[in-house]
């Protein structure tokens, strides 16, 4: 596990020395469970955020629990829809059109 150089980053060892409740953790950008994460965020987003008007936090707050609850009497898992070929595959042909981006 990488750790923080705190001696670059005072700002965040402070901060985390007033609040020891709280752990930094790295993981690498494409880790799978990562990406999961996002799209579970992303499917709150569009089920929920995009068509909803929220005058507080508290609202907001309110709408986001009822949400999390009725998902969770009802839980679906995430399916991939792509074999890991085909998302190799596809990743392959991206780079292929972006010749120039450093990678």
């Amino acid at each position: 596990m990488r750790q923080l150089q705190h001696s670059q980053k005072p700002t965040i060892k402070h901060w985390l020395e007033a609040h020891p409740r709280f752990t930094m953790h790295f993981t690498p950008t494409y880790s799978s469970w990562i990406n999961q994460v996002e799209r579970f965020f992303a499917y709150v987003t569009a089920d929920l955020l995009q068509r909803c008007d929220h005058r507080s936090v508290q609202a907001l707050e309110a709408d986001v629990r009822n949400w999390a609850k009725a998902w969770n009497e009802t839980p679906k898992p995430f399916i991939w829809t792509k074999s890991a070929e085909q998302i190799l595959e596809s990743l392959k042909r991206l780079l292929q059109r972006t010749p120039d981006a450093g990678h």
